[in-house]
C-alpha cells in the first residue's frame, strides 16, 4: 500500500467524524430553530466558502455550466431529504437516525440498475436484502408500525439515494467545487423563501451553532474530497461505517442515549451489507483482471 493511502484513510475517517458532529449539532438546534433556518445558514456558509476558494472564475463557470438544470432538479430532492432528516432528528436518538440513514447506499444500489443501466450481480442483490433487513430491524422491530420520525429518516435516505444516482450522471462533467457551488446556490434561493415564513429569533449560542453546522459540513466535505485524491474508493469506502460508531458515541456523551438492541443489530446488518458490496466489487475486479490459466 502506498504511503499516501494511509493519509487518505486518516482524512476520510476525520471527515466522517466531522459529519457525525455536524449531525449532533443539528439535533441540538432543531429543538429551538426551524429546519429551514438550519438549512439556509448551512447553505450560505458552504456557498460563501465555495466563492472564496474558487473565486470569480469558479462562479462564472458555475453560472454557465451545462449541468445547471440537472443540478437544480437534484437540489429539489436534496432539500426534501434534508428537511426530512432534520425533522426526524427532533425525535430520534442520533444512533438510530444514522442507522436508518445508511439505507441510502443500499437504495442507491437498487436504483443503479434501472436508472443507470448498471449490471447488478447476485452478490449485490444479496447485500441489498441484508441491508433492507437491517433497516427494518432498526426502525421497526415489532413489524407492526413505523413511527413518523423513523419514516421521515427512511424517506430522507431514499431521497438521498435518488439524488446520488442523479449525481453520478453529472459528476464526470464538472469539478466538485462547481457542483457544490451550484447546489448550495439553489439551496440558498429555495430556503430563503421559507425562511421568511418560519423565522425564529436566535440567541448568540444558537447563532454560533448555526455557523458551526456550516463550518463542520464544509470541513467534512473538504477532508472527504482530499481523501478521494489520495486513495482509491475501494479502500476508503469501508470507513464510511465509522459514522455509526461516532453517532453512537456522541449520542451517549451528549444525551446519554444507549442504543436499543434492535438498533445495534440493524446497524450490524447494514454495515455487513455495505462491506459485502465493497469487498464483492474488489474481488470481482481481481478475478476479471487475473490472467487466464
Amino acid at each position: 500500500m502506498k504511503n499516501s493511502y494511509g493519509f487518505g484513510i486518516v482524512l476520510v475517517s476525520l471527515s466522517y467524524f466531522l459529519f457525525s458532529s455536524h449531525d449532533a449539532v443539528i439535533k441540538l438546534l432543531v429543538q429551538s430553530v426551524s429546519v429551514w433556518q438550519i438549512l439556509f445558514f448551512r447553505s450560505v456558509t458552504v456557498f460563501a466558502c465555495c466563492l472564496i476558494i474558487g473565486g470569480r472564475k469558479n462562479a462564472m463557470r458555475a453560472a454557465t455550466s451545462d449541468i445547471v438544470k440537472p443540478m437544480a432538479i437534484r437540489s429539489l430532492f436534496l432539500i426534501a431529504a434534508w428537511i426530512s432528516f432534520y425533522t426526524a432528528a427532533k425525535s430520534l436518538p442520533l444512533g438510530e437516525l444514522t442507522t436508518i440513514y445508511f439505507a441510502a447506499p443500499v437504495v442507491a444500489t437498487l436504483l443503479a440498475g434501472p436508472m443507470l443501466q448498471e449490471h447488478v450481480p447476485p452478490s449485490r442483490w444479496f447485500a441489498v436484502a441484508i441491508g433492507f433487513a437491517g433497516v427494518v430491524v432498526a426502525s421497526n422491530p415489532a413489524g407492526l408500525t413505523l413511527s413518523w420520525p423513523a419514516y421521515l429518516a427512511l424517506q430522507a435516505a431514499c431521497l438521498w439515494a435518488f439524488s446520488t444516482v442523479l449525481l453520478r450522471r453529472t459528476a464526470m462533467h464538472e469539478t466538485s467545487l462547481v457542483q457544490m457551488t451550484i447546489t448550495n446556490f439553489f439551496f440558498v434561493a429555495l430556503t430563503a423563501v421559507m425562511l421568511a415564513l418560519q423565522w425564529r429569533d436566535v440567541d448568540l449560542t444558537g447563532t454560533l451553532m448555526l455557523l458551526a453546522v456550516g463550518g463542520l459540513g464544509g470541513l467534512a466535505q473538504y477532508a472527504y474530497f482530499e481523501a478521494m485524491r489520495r486513495a482509491p474508493v475501494s479502500i476508503l469506502a469501508p470507513f464510511e461505517y465509522t459514522s455509526l460508531v461516532w453517532a453512537f458515541a456522541l449520542g451517549y456523551l451528549i444525551w446519554g442515549d444507549m442504543p436499543a438492541y434492535n438498533v445495534t443489530a440493524g446497524a450490524m446488518l447494514i454495515t455487513g451489507a455495505g462491506l459485502l458490496i465493497v469487498f464483492g466489487e474488489r474481488l470481482g475486479r481481481k478475478v476479471s483482471s487475473s490472467p487466464d490459466r
